[in-house]
């Protein structure tokens, strides 16, 4: 893993040659621990007062490094691209990350800014987040090796918002580098803490990608529509495609004119930190074994449901035959119209 270098054969590919590809998955994105936080009364009390809570633990946080690690889950050779601090967190990542079978060969440490850190106060099905980006956001372009993309299945971003000064600026150079090695790409912008939801830069990177994947209400903020159905309309204009993620009621996936509604059985949930990115984990499996856009969409929101039965993003993350079996009682609801 490089140290503090910006890789030589970085995007755009350029005349690179195409090697077979023997990864599945390159995700881009956010890498940093969860200090996760369970009870049913997380809410601190200010005023220098102690609170004890049900239990306190490190796990692995970060979208992108948890989608990376519930793919390799369901079978998936992943890569992640990503940059930590040369600190006890960053290496706490990068061994976690190595011991789930996720390359980290294209993940940089940098000595200069330490590794980002998240607190999740959860609840069962609710939580609130805080986070310092620390190496978070020194992810640019450049650390996304070009040889890697022409390797790869598909490339999939996570966090846009959270690095949107520094990878924003050319992401879609690399989503286009990757469409024209062959490979195909989606997004997950998550929530956008600064409450913009975009500029001309995340509407030249959605206009390269193949695959959209908000929630219902980052999609809301995205479209800047009243619905989700016109906002589904908003977002798919460019000929895109597009799944909703909406929780417990399953998911909405659009291809062209055309929508379906994906509903698994109910799970009971322990805690959804990172059922999002599960969900993304499944979808692009699916999408990758074969399935059309309505069985990846079941086996997400498998996926995605099967996440919530443990603490944190990624130690109830499911293997492929359990995910599997789930998504076969999956309701997919008649094809109609979009309007």
């Amino acid at each position: 893993m490089p140290q503090d270098a910006v890789p030589q054969d970085a995007v755009p590919l350029g005349s690179w040659p195409r090697p077979v590809r023997d990864v599945d998955l390159v995700v881009v994105g956010d890498c940093n621990p969860d200090v996760l936080v369970l009870g049913d009364d997380v809410t601190p009390a200010f005023g220098q007062q102690e609170k004890l809570v049900e239990s306190m633990s490190l796990v692995v946080g970060g979208s992108a490094a948890i989608t990376a690690v519930a793919a390799a889950r369901l079978g998936l050779r992943v890569a992640l691209v990503a940059t930590v601090g040369a600190d006890p967190a960053g290496q706490f990542m990068l061994d976690q990350l190595a011991r789930e079978g996720v390359s980290t060969d294209a993940v940089t440490v940098r000595d200069d800014v330490p590794t980002g850190m998240t607190v999740a106060l959860s609840r069962g099905g609710d939580r609130a987040i805080l986070t310092a980006l620390g190496a978070v956001a020194a992810l640019t372009a450049a650390y996304v090796p070009g040889a890697l993309l022409a390797r790869t299945r598909h490339v999939h971003a996570s966090s846009y918002f959270l690095l949107e000064r520094s990878l924003g600026a050319g992401l879609a150079g690399v989503f286009a580098a990757a469409r024209a090695a062959g490979a195909t790409t989606s997004l997950d912008t998550n929530w956008d803490p600064a409450g913009r939801w975009g500029d001309g830069r995340l509407a030249d990177t959605i206009s390269h990608t193949d695959l959209l994947l908000p929630n219902e209400a980052e999609a809301l903020h995205l479209s800047r529509q009243p619905d989700l159905a016109a906002a589904a309309r908003a977002l798919t204009s460019a000929g895109g495609r597009l799944v909703v993620k909406r929780g417990e009621r399953g998911a909405l996936c659009v291809d062209g004119a055309v929508q379906h509604q994906v509903r698994v059985p109910p799970v009971t949930p322990v805690d959804a930190t990172g059922a999002g990115d599960c969900f993304n984990a499944g979808l692009i499996t699916g999408l990758l074994g074969g399935r059309d856009l309505p069985r990846a969409t079941a086996l997400g929101c498998a996926a995605g449901a099967l996440s919530t039965r443990a603490p944190g993003g990624t130690a109830g993350s499911p293997d492929l035959p359990t995910a599997t079996a789930l998504a076969e009682t999956a309701s997919i609801r008649t094809p109609t119209r979009a309007s």
